[in-house]
């Protein structure tokens, strides 16, 4: 939906005129303030909206309360669409409540648990009672729209208050929310009229004058049921024999209902009667709408006539522009008109969508479409609409739709069938993609018509876009070469991403996808020369045809592979001109975000943590007033950096166990996979046992073939070696940790991975050093310095602490990088908040990090003679796990026995001379 008509799922529905106040049970409403669900549940023709709308627009319901309204259709039975419709309610009521939220779901396959623990994030701060009420719920069959609702209510902060409105119990833990006290219930035995509330209806909202007797009567015969109330109040209007009216009827509610339906409609003038059953085929009316539909004038006069005279007739806005009709009522009318009218109803849906498409609601004018059968006319509206559904990323409706239209339709229609296999694909289905990329192929082979020309298709070809017509071919080569690199047949990428280009001339998206995909299927395998080459053409194919936004997720992935070559600066000027060019296209594009994460993350590695903070607090403040980063997760793996750098571990792991539940798998090559990074914080904790679980869980070992892919793992797992070899009991020899460095540098040279070169050289550095070999160690840390320091690295030094200090003291001055090191050094020294020049260095930038209070223990004792059976008694824990503590310690403190680490300990003040004992 679109417009105006949009606005009537979050509306809260107005309170028609004269109803009747029921305190009793807007006092039981009004404790919507305690539990965390309101359930509103009875069959059709309770009134339960009514009730909900009234209880709302008393001010005095809930002082200070902010109101989300969301009406739900079969259509929202797609989680996507209903949790957007959801957070965007929310969002209307308090923009801080959902930016992320939605940005998230504007994916093709959005995570859900990150959507839901987003909103809830936004609530939480909120300090005003959040009411949101979901009406027509008995309408959600979705598994996943159910569990997501439960999880919601699981974890929703105290002021969020749920109220739904349906038919039907939901299938929610609704027991154990009774047992908790966590519900309210309002049910058919609490909603029915008593006779008192059926007397003021009557007599005063009504006008009649009916006895006491007569209504006891009839409430008896109704037992409450408002809807069967309102349609005898309506029968019984103009009437002198009401007595007899009120006794003439009998049965159970339906027939109550279809009863006093009949006697309402035979009741209107005969241009009435046609108007409501003509209008009932819509489930929201408006005057121009019902002009288009009825093929009269005065719809809108019609309508507020309507609603004057209580003919069930439900505003939906303040304006009174859109209304609806009671379900119950709109039942009985199409029943009549099908009846009366059975040829009626293609032709009055056909009318509606025509006017839907006048006014640009592609889905409401496919809807009408599809329930006029009329699925030609659905078809042609799907295909023209395609591209700009792509664009908007709906590919979801548009599967959803053709799902629905019959194989021999879609089958003539090859834009169709292309479009339908692009739709498949976006969702990650892959089965039948190629099948229907080659039907559609086989029309392209079948000789052009001759009337139109030598470019006209086929003459039972059906096209209703001759501009997608001409590119089916590009579309073909691209979705084949997606679907290979989905499969992981690189190869087959490159062939069909080449061929596309053939085919595409002076088509520039053509021509960009493409080269995008060319580059994707290069980064894959490490040629990133290539990468960036195809993904600078596909940055300047997208500009060219006028998607400046998805430039800007071109410049995420140039940024990335200039960081894994090594060239900071290059990378921070990609990001910087992209955001430029997107500061400068009019309003705040989606992605302009991402480019100060990306920023952010280049400021850290220069150890300006100030600049960092101040990118990632400004991609923050874009993301709640605009377009947040298309990858959540980017924000938090730049701040758990961040954290990092600072020395708060914990706080960065938290950080990434959020960013692991953000991210969105997408065909980017997953190089630095947050397992990894978390591996990697454990190791700076001490915790091998947690490292060591990782890697095996992930099938790593030094004899591994090396791939681009696993890089990062790699390295990851070369620390972790590097910090075992210093315990005692490390089954490991130098050597193997040695040559597996020594692998890794060569296949990232081969590469021309200079970042990661860099890294692995620190590391053979260390490596050397701690094995004696003072010689190789400077060799290899001159070769990180050669490298690191025309682009300005310094984390990737400072952050392994006093050994690295040790080795850079032992070449200033009189080496090739003197004024480099001292800021290398200087750097440490800001780090830690000592002199890292002299003796009297702080070990909280040690190799991998600061000692635990349990490696503090272990070290205290390892300055005593108690052996190591000893100490795991004296701690009640197992020898392994003090061999596993010992271990850390070596490695912290850069030293590899139990001598050197008592006296590094003295040494840095962490022991006194007193613990010598």
């Amino acid at each position: 939906m679109a417009g105006a008509l949009l606005e009537t799922k979050f509306h809260l529905p107005i309170s028609r005129r004269g109803v009747v106040t029921r305190s009793r049970l807007t006092e039981m409403l009004n404790r919507v303030r305690k539990p965390a669900l309101t359930l509103v549940s009875a069959p059709a023709g309770f009134g339960k909206t009514t009730l909900l709308a009234q209880w709302l627009a008393d001010s005095g319901a809930v002082p200070g309360k902010l109101v989300a309204w969301l009406s739900l259709d079969h259509r929202d039975n797609d989680p996507a669409v209903f949790w957007t419709y959801l957070i965007t309610a929310l969002h209307r009521t308090c923009n801080s409540i959902g930016a992320e939220a939605l940005s998230l779901l504007q994916s093709p396959r959005p995570p859900m648990e990150a959507v839901l623990s987003s909103l809830i994030n936004d609530l939480t701060p909120i300090a005003n009672d959040v009411v949101l009420v979901l009406d027509d719920y008995h309408l959600i069959d979705a598994r996943e729209v159910h569990e997501g609702t439960a999880f919601v209510l699981a974890h929703c902060p105290p002021q969020l208050h749920l109220v739904i409105a349906g038919r039907a119990d939901p299938p929610l833990p609704l027991a154990r929310m009774r047992s908790r006290g966590e519900l309210v219930e309002l049910r058919a035995a609490d909603l029915r009229f008593t006779s008192g509330e059926a007397a003021a209806y009557l007599n005063d909202v009504m006008g009649l004058a009916v006895t006491d007797l007569d209504i006891q009567t009839l409430e008896g015969r109704t037992e409450g049921w408002i809807a069967a109330l309102q349609l005898a109040a309506l029968s019984m209007q103009g009437r002198d024999d009401v007595a007899s009216f009120i006794a003439g009827f009998t049965g159970d509610d339906r027939y109550i209902v279809d009863y006093l339906a009949e006697e309402v409609l035979s009741r209107q003038p005969e241009k009435v009667r046609q108007f409501l059953m003509q209008t009932s085929v819509l489930e929201r009316l408006s005057g121009p709408l019902c002009d288009a539909v009825t093929g009269r004038d005065g719809g809108q006069a019609m309508l507020t006539s309507l609603e004057r005279g209580n003919l069930f007739l439900v505003p939906l806005d303040d304006q009174r522009r859109w209304f609806r009709y009671h379900q119950l009522f709109a039942d009985v009318l199409q029943a009549h008109l099908l009846d009366e009218q059975p040829d009626g109803f293609p032709g009055l849906h056909r009318r509606a969508s025509g006017w839907h498409e006048r006014q640009g609601e592609v889905a409401e004018a496919v809807k009408h479409a599809l329930a006029a059968t009329d699925f030609e006319r659905a078809a042609d509206l799907i295909e023209r609409a395609i591209p700009e559904l792509s664009r908007q990323r709906q590919e979801t409706a548009v599967r959803d739709w053709l799902q629905v239209i019959p194989d021999d339709v879609i089958g003539v229609r090859p834009v169709l069938i292309v479009g339908f296999a692009g739709a498949l694909l976006s969702g990650g289905r892959l089965d039948g993609v190629e099948a229907r990329l080659r039907d559609a192929e086989r029309w392209l082979d079948r000789p052009r018509g001759i009337s139109s020309g030598s470019g006209a298709p086929p003459a039972d070809m059906v096209v209703a876009d001759d501009e997608q017509f001409r590119h089916l071919p590009t579309m073909i080569e691209l979705y084949r070469a997606a679907l290979a690199l989905a499969l992981g047949d690189l190869t087959a990428t490159v062939h069909h991403a080449r061929k596309a280009i053939d085919l595409s001339a002076e088509n520039h998206l053509g021509l960009a996808s493409a080269a995008g995909l060319l580059g994707l299927a290069s980064w894959t395998v490490g040629d990133l020369a290539a990468a960036h080459s195809a993904y600078t053409d596909c940055s300047d194919g997208l500009l060219r045809a006028g998607y400046v936004a998805d430039t800007l997720g071109c410049a995420i992935a140039l940024a990335d592979i200039r960081v894994t070559q090594g060239r900071l600066g290059e990378a921070m000027r990609t990001l910087e001109h992209a955001m430029q060019r997107a500061n400068t296209s009019g309003p705040v594009l989606p992605g302009t975000a991402d480019m100060h994460v990306g920023l952010s993350a280049l400021q850290c590695e220069r150890n300006d943590l100030r600049a960092a903070k101040l990118h990632l607090s400004a991609s923050k403040k874009l993301g709640e007033s605009a377009g947040l980063p298309q990858n959540r997760y980017r924000w938090r793996v730049a701040m758990a950096r961040v954290l990092e750098a600072e020395g708060d571990l914990n706080g960065a792991l938290e950080l990434l166990e959020e960013a692991e539940r953000f991210y969105v798998g997408d065909f980017f090559p997953h190089v630095r996979p947050i397992p990894a990074l978390r591996a990697r914080l454990w190791i700076a904790q001490g915790n091998l046992t947690e490292a060591l679980g990782w890697a095996r869980a992930r099938g790593l070992s030094a004899q591994d073939d090396l791939t681009y892919l696993r890089e990062f793992e790699h390295i990851t797992l070369a620390t972790l070696l590097l910090v075992r070899r210093s315990a005692d009991l490390n089954t490991r020899t130098d050597d193997e940790v040695t040559g597996f460095l020594e692998r890794l540098r060569r296949a990232a040279e081969e590469g021309q991975r200079a970042g990661s070169v860099i890294e692995i050289a620190v590391l053979q550095a260390l490596c050397h050093q701690a094995g004696g070999n003072s010689g190789a160690a400077i060799t290899s840390l001159h070769h990180a310095l050669d490298l690191a320091e025309p682009e300005g690295y310094i984390r990737v030094f400072t952050g392994h602490g006093s050994p690295m200090a040790a080795m850079l003291r032992a070449t200033s001055g009189r080496g090739r990088h003197p004024e480099y090191v001292e800021r290398l050094l200087a750097a440490m020294n800001s780090d830690s908040g000592d002199d890292v020049s002299g003796k009297s260095e702080s070990v909280s930038k040690s190799l991998i990090g600061p000692l635990t209070d349990r490696e503090m223990e272990v070290l205290r004792l390892l300055a005593t003679d108690l052996n190591g059976p000893d100490i795991s008694r004296r701690l009640f824990v197992s020898l392994n796990t003090v061999r596993t503590h010992t271990s850390s310690i070596y490695a912290k403190l850069g030293v590899n026995n139990r001598r050197s680490a008592v006296r590094r300990a003295m040494e840095l003040e962490l022991l006194s001379r007193t613990d010598d004992r």
